[in-house]
């Protein structure tokens, strides 16, 4: 028998901040992405940035935000607050746990990280510069992962208006080398803290985003469907909400926390949707079911409170019960708010009270019309588990909570060959395959009884673990593996089609991807190069030099399991779906999807282009 390995001091080792930061980056920002997902650590250091500035004008100083991207991907924030005291420049930027947010006067329910965030962005940006200026001097600091640069010895006269600059890039030796901020990402988040806190502008890239009602103003433009009656928007100390309802289903709600969008909800969501039900309930005096009082909603809602405990260092979801300073839980405080200032808003407006309970009434017709169609559903599932033909199922699920979960994943694949390819090299652990019989049914425009009712749909949703919700979603990732042809393209719409109806909170979510696949191969004896683009294969032809052999994949059915094997590994590609919300969306499938064949034609026609490589001619 081996003996034990020795544990002495010398195995007990202390990393100072920044090692600490750049040895475990995914503690303070969460995924490394390349910047393709909202989720991806590059838009946390972004926020980190911001939320300082969005503090000062908290407390009353400066109303305008600049934020400046360049092609290179160099972000620079400046704020007109009061400026970081110059002496404490070099403590506030490289100095863990130092800030002024530890005393609730000073920065009461404040938006930014206590002496953490910064200090993350400085260790994982290759360069990181910080400046303030106060009255009359100003003083900056350069740093390179969190190593100082260049430092002024001591501030000097400047007539800069009062305030601070971050300047960084990111290490691309922490992030993937394609990193780059995503415009439609960072817009979205101007526009979030343009609602969070009316009256403050955020000048991105030369674009002023400014909002006057708040929430009320995020309602009007995220909503997917005209309202069916003027939202409605109560806002109290501490506190604004705003909801309305659509003909559409499902419910969709938008929740804040100190200005941070915990887009994964967490107590004072779950409070505000049993408050909604019990209100409406004792306003109309009927024990109405609570998925038919909130089925067309679209919500949101924004607290603040002190100290909140979230459940990550990202803060996408609230866990803490207790508001300060009235000691009330969040869900004692969000009811009463509701109880009184919803059941006012009610009584003063008949035509609105009227139109939810028409809305409701709806969603109880369409509710039991379904139930008989829902029953078939599980009758089916039932079956379907024990031989569902299309499924090549792994042995890990989501819905499990088992180890590895989170990395299981199911490819939608089309036809038999792509899927015997991907079938014979997957990990059989956390990954399986559904294969589609050739183009699935359009659903735009379908009721949800019919796409019931389809086998293949309804074979699709049994293997997603979805006939009845998503509660109960067996894989993590569902990902769109189709060939990068015409009839490829379109059964992926379809596919985009189908959820975006019927179960939109699987993007929402985050869990529908779009797979990438090389459209070349190019090798020599030595080296195998997958390129995914005409760039990926001038620069593999250049670094393998002579007459390398270039491949072009047609399909998926013609990469080899081998081949496959590296595309779905760790380093496979995938694009999310993510749904940008707003009145578009219903539009944008109507032109698409719906029956309006000429007008596509017409579009398709002008807006074609003639791309063609002169050097391929």
């Amino acid at each position: 028998m081996a003996a034990a390995p020795s544990y002495t001091e010398d195995d007990i080792k202390s990393l100072d901040w920044r090692e600490h930061i750049r040895l475990r980056p995914g503690m303070y920002i969460g995924k490394l992405g390349d910047g393709s997902s909202a989720e991806d650590g590059i838009y946390i250091l972004l926020k980190e940035a911001v939320d300082n500035s969005v503090d000062e004008f908290v407390m009353g100083h400066g109303k305008e935000i600049t934020i400046d991207i360049d092609d290179e991907g160099r972000v620079e924030v400046r704020d007109f607050g009061r400026g970081i005291p110059l002496g404490k420049l070099m403590d506030c930027a490289a100095k863990i746990n130092t800030g002024a947010k530890y005393d609730s006067e000073a920065f009461k329910k404040s938006v930014g990280l206590n002496g953490v965030g910064i200090k993350a962005v400085n260790a994982l940006s290759e360069f990181f510069e910080i400046q303030a200026w106060r009255e009359g001097k100003t003083k900056a600091i350069e740093f390179s992962k969190g190593e100082v640069v260049d430092e002024m010895a001591k501030p000097k006269a400047d007539k800069g208006e009062p305030g601070t600059r971050l300047a960084f890039d990111v290490d691309r030796s922490v992030f993937p080398k394609r990193t780059k901020f995503r415009e439609p990402f960072v817009a979205k988040m101007c526009r979030y803290y343009s609602y969070l806190n009316p009256g403050l502008s955020l000048i991105f890239n030369g674009k002023r985003y400014r909002s006057k009602n708040g929430l009320l103003d995020l309602l009007k433009e995220e909503m997917d469907e005209e309202p069916l009656y003027a939202p409605i928007h109560l806002t109290g100390k501490d506190i604004e909400v705003s909801f309305s309802h659509s003909a559409g289903g499902g419910e969709d709600y938008y929740s804040f926390v100190n200005g941070q969008n915990t887009h994964q909800g967490g107590t004072h969501l779950a409070a505000f949707r049993e408050a909604l039900v019990k209100v409406l309930r004792d306003f109309y005096k009927k024990n109405y079911d609570p998925s038919d009082i909130r089925a067309g909603i679209t919500g949101a809602i924004a607290v603040r409170i002190e100290e909140p405990v979230f459940e990550s260092q990202t803060k996408t979801k609230l866990g803490s019960t207790a508001i300060a300073p009235e000691g009330e839980t969040i869900r004692t405080f969000i009811a009463n708010f509701l109880k009184e200032q919803l059941d006012n808003y009610l009584h003063k407006n008949s035509a609105t009270a009227e139109a939810i309970q028409k809305r409701i009434l709806a969603a109880e017709h369409e509710r039991k019309e379904l139930s008989g169609v829902k029953k078939l559903a599980r009758d089916r599932a039932r079956q379907v588990k024990v031989h569902n033909k299309k499924l090549r199922d792994c042995r890990v699920h989501y819905n499990t909570k088992k180890k590895r979960a989170e990395e299981t994943t199911v490819f939608l694949t089309e036809g038999d060959s792509a899927s015997g390819s991907i079938t014979k090299c997957r990990d059989v652990e956390t990954q399986a395959v559904f294969s589609l019989r050739g183009k699935p049914l359009n659903t735009f425009g379908l009721s949800k009884k019919i796409v019931y009712q389809n086998e293949e749909f309804a074979l699709l949703q049994a293997a997603l673990g979805i006939e009845i919700d998503i509660e109960s979603l067996r894989f993590n990732r569902v990902v769109i593996a189709t060939d990068a042809d015409v009839d490829g393209m379109h059964i992926r719409l379809l596919l985009l089609t189908f959820f975006l109806q019927f179960f939109p909170e699987l993007i929402r979510e985050g869990h529908l991807f779009i797979l990438q696949t090389p459209l070349f191969r190019v090798r020599n004896k030595k080296k195998t190069i997958y390129c995914y683009d005409d760039e990926e294969r001038e620069a593999a032809m250049k670094e393998l030099g002579r007459n390398p052999e270039i491949t072009r994949f047609k399909g998926l059915g013609e990469i080899s399991p081998d081949e496959f094997k590296f595309m779905i590994g760790p380093e496979m590609r995938l694009d999310p779906v993510q749904m940008e919300e707003g009145k578009g969306l219903k539009e944008m499938l109507t032109f698409y999807m719906g029956k309006n064949t000429p007008d596509r034609q017409g579009y398709i026609i002008d807006n074609l282009r003639d791309d063609v490589d002169s050097a391929e001619v």
